[in-house]
């Protein structure tokens, strides 16, 4: 996965110019004042350092909507060229005029580049590791904080700091990352779906994960285009599409079903559990952890956090969703059974994608198969290869990923599969019509042995040491497909045929109870990390840390009190590193929702203890190292959790047809929130005093605690389009419920 990683690292380095750029306008401002004489002007200087702020906001009201038409690459290309303007225009600045217009650019390119980094890495990152690469851009703007408060430490030793150079060196790394967006970067494969440009996210898709074989992850691609479609759980007994099946209580049930998977030669036999899943359980009924308590856990919570839960490695009840074991039925050596494939519609080798011709948006290549067509008459006869044993959900050998985790043609990340099925259906006129369903699978429980047995499965009759295997499905209607080919009863990916011309963004697509529920979760995540108290912290920590002494050693040593600031700040950013890579080695183990669950009460201790320490009267030495200490590690548990998963969980949680507006709203809420926060601080402290600010944000934090525990589900290891899957499910449930 060297590619995905490579392109998420050089996607950072957006966030890495705008913590450079944060850390510079805060010691230029310094000597901007002075040479435009601005002591007088407080309007003017909040202005200078507000102006990226506004242009941010102003972006960030339209990027969503421009990256669903234009890509995000271009978008992002558009945000180094404004950076190296920007940086450009500040190194020439004759007036005050002129650096309002500069700054102004300058926070043109940080909203293109706060709000659709996430997103872009989102879209290319296997599910495995999305969590770690999504931290990245926490990593890269404390990065470049630090190195900009170092420069700008150092050239305010000089004797005439020049504010104008200070300012103007973000041109050069900002050069840099133009260089790296036009040709190292590549489109978001899912983009490119979503436009039909199917040759062109191929081949992004094999780059990004190292592979030829991207069979599985181009269906769920498509799939992925749908918004609201009807989705249900379900529960399967899956076993291989043999004649010689030896138990004829499944091989003769009526109820039956054959899946099919997305190349030539994969296809099963599947019964539906007649008893209740986890999975069903829980959406039905809720879990223990809900009812405790007293049902104000949101079911979408249960549901996900179902998925994550751990089986014991003894026993035979199958209580919970194994997430991570490899291939999901990669338990037998034999190959799939062959089905025969037609020559005169199947193309041949090679030839499985249309040429895109001229290039562009058209979608004239969805007319043809998206990845091979798989043909075969519902009553052809099936010749068997090897029998006896249930065989992987792929074509061909299995690949090794870097994370252990078995990979095929079937796999689409986080051990989800995904396969369809071929049904018939009696139409108004009482003629039979053939339709399909697309799933995504998970296999349930722990496999007894390697074989995969199932031991004692409630609710089933399949038999120890039978080489079946129980695994939840999500089954709902493909998003696109060619309806006139069910003529031909093709099955698996002749059926994904992309027919239709997808559908762009629309406003009515947010409506829909699924990403309406997203939205909530989204935007409430993004309003109560900005009032949690960070920039109260940020302004707090310079005379904290004075308190400490700090100041002091550094006047002895000859340094004067504006360059003491800098390097103050800059010591507290070089602390958040060691955190942030914490967090990016736990984000994808522990989990989005356990890391903010295990943060938060850090955060509320550390503010409650500064309000002690500002009410209660204590020693100078003793007040100083009890506020320093609070101080680093508030920083420290901050960058950990409330920092970055914000941004993370609003790029995950969203369908692809609608990700751009609304990580556009939830961007526009965040940046909203900051300027509230940055402009009521002084007003707050002058009211309400030091311990009355931070007793505010330590009731924000109880809030955030209470908020992340009853809404915000666990998303770690599971594809995209699966997620908003859940959403969908979890969201039409509660409605349901509702109306109960």
């Amino acid at each position: 996965m060297s590619g995905a990683v490579l392109v998420a690292v050089a996607a950072a380095i957006g966030n890495l110019l705008q913590g450079w750029d944060n850390a510079t306008i805060a010691g230029a401002v310094l000597y901007i004042k002075r040479e435009f004489s601005l002591e007088s002007e407080p309007t003017i200087e909040g202005l200078i350092v507000a102006m990226s702020l506004i242009g941010a906001t102003c972006i960030t009201t339209c990027s969503g909507g421009i990256s669903d038409w234009l890509g995000r690459r271009p978008m992002l290309i558009i945000s180094s060229v404004l950076y190296c303007v920007s940086g450009l225009v500040m190194l020439w600045s004759p007036n005050v005029y002129i650096l309002l217009l500069a700054r102004l650019l300058d926070g043109f390119g940080v909203g293109l580049a706060v709000t659709l980094v996430p997103v872009y890495i989102s879209e290319t990152a296997p599910p495995e590791i999305r969590g770690l690469l999504n931290t990245l851009p926490q990593f890269t703007g404390s990065i470049g904080m630090f190195l900009s408060y170092c420069m700008v430490f150092g050239m305010s030793l000089s004797e005439l700091p020049n504010w104008r150079l200070m300012l103007g060196v973000l041109s050069i790394p900002s050069l840099i990352y133009f260089i790296l967006t036009i040709f190292f970067l590549p489109e978001s494969p899912r983009w490119l779906v979503s436009k039909g440009r199917m040759i062109e996210a191929k081949k992004v898709l094999q780059r990004l994960r190292g592979r030829e074989d991207v069979a599985g992850e181009m269906a769920l691609l498509v799939e992925g285009l749908g918004v609201g479609g009807e989705t249900s759980i379900e529960e399967y007994i899956i076993g291989p599409a043999n004649e010689d099946i030896e138990d004829q209580d499944i091989s003769d049930d009526k109820d039956q079903i054959k899946l099919y998977g997305p190349e030539e030669g994969l296809s099963w036999v599947a019964r539906p559990v007649t008893g209740q899943s986890t999975l069903g359980i829980v959406s039905r009924h809720g879990s223990m952890a809900s009812q405790s308590a007293l049902g104000l856990v949101d079911p979408l919570v249960t549901l996900f956090g179902s998925v994550h839960e751990k089986v014991p490695e003894t026993g035979s009840m199958r209580s919970a969703l194994f997430p991570h074991f490899g291939s999901m039925f990669s338990v037998g050596g034999n190959q799939a059974r062959n089905e025969e494939w037609d020559d005169d519609i199947v193309p041949r080798e090679g030839e499985d994608y249309p040429s895109d011709g001229g290039g562009g948006d058209s979608d004239d290549n969805l007319h043809s198969p998206l990845i091979s067509g798989q043909t075969t008459s519902l009553d052809k006869d099936i010749v068997p290869t090897n029998h006896g044993s249930l065989t992987s959900l792929r074509h061909g050998s299995l690949m090794q990923s870097t994370t252990g985790e078995q990979v095929g043609s079937m796999g689409i990340g986080g051990g989800w599969q995904i396969a369809w099925q071929l049904s018939e259906k009696v139409g108004p006129d009482g003629k039979k019509e053939g339709g399909f369903k697309r799933i995504y699978l998970h296999q349930e429980g722990v496999p007894g042995s390697r074989r995969g047995s199932l031991v004692s499965l409630p609710g089933n009759d399949a038999p120890v040491d039978s080489e079946y295997v129980q695994a939840a499905a999500l089954v709902s209607q493909p998003a696109l497909y060619a309806s006139e080919l069910m003529k031909q009863h093709l099955v698996g990916p002749a059926m994904i045929h992309p027919a239709e011309t997808p559908k762009g963004p629309s406003w009515k697509d947010i409506f829909e109870p699924g990403v309406k529920h997203a939205l909530v979760v989204g935007i409430g995540i993004q309003i109560l990390q900005q009032f949690s108290g960070i920039n109260g912290v940020l302004y707090y920590t310079p005379q904290i840390l004075e308190q400490a002494g700090v100041g002091v050693l550094l006047s002895n040593l000859g340094i004067s009190s504006s360059s003491a600031s800098l390097l103050i700040s800059g010591i507290t950013t070089l602390l958040m590193l060691p955190s942030i890579a914490v967090a990016m080695r736990l984000m994808d183990i522990a989990g989005r929702r356990s890391l903010l669950l295990s943060t938060l009460p850090v955060l509320i201790i550390s503010l409650l203890v500064l309000v002690i320490g500002s009410v209660v009267k204590m020693g100078n030495v003793v007040h100083a190292a009890i506020s320093t200490v609070s101080v680093v590690l508030y920083f420290c548990f901050f960058v950990m959790g409330f920092g970055p998963i914000p941004n993370i969980l609003c790029a995950e949680i969203f369908p692809t047809r609608v990700r751009g507006i609304c990580i556009a709203m939830c961007a526009l809420t965040f940046w909203i929130c900051d300027i509230i926060v940055t402009y009521s601080l002084p007003v707050l402290l002058k009211s309400v005093g030091l311990a009355g600010v931070f007793g505010m944000y330590a009731v924000v934090c109880v809030i955030s605690w209470v908020f992340v525990f009853l809404k915000v589900p666990e998303t770690k290891g599971m594809p995209l389009e699966v997620i908003t899957e859940f959403f969908s499910v979890g969201a039409k449930q509660v409605a349901a419920a509702k109306n109960n």
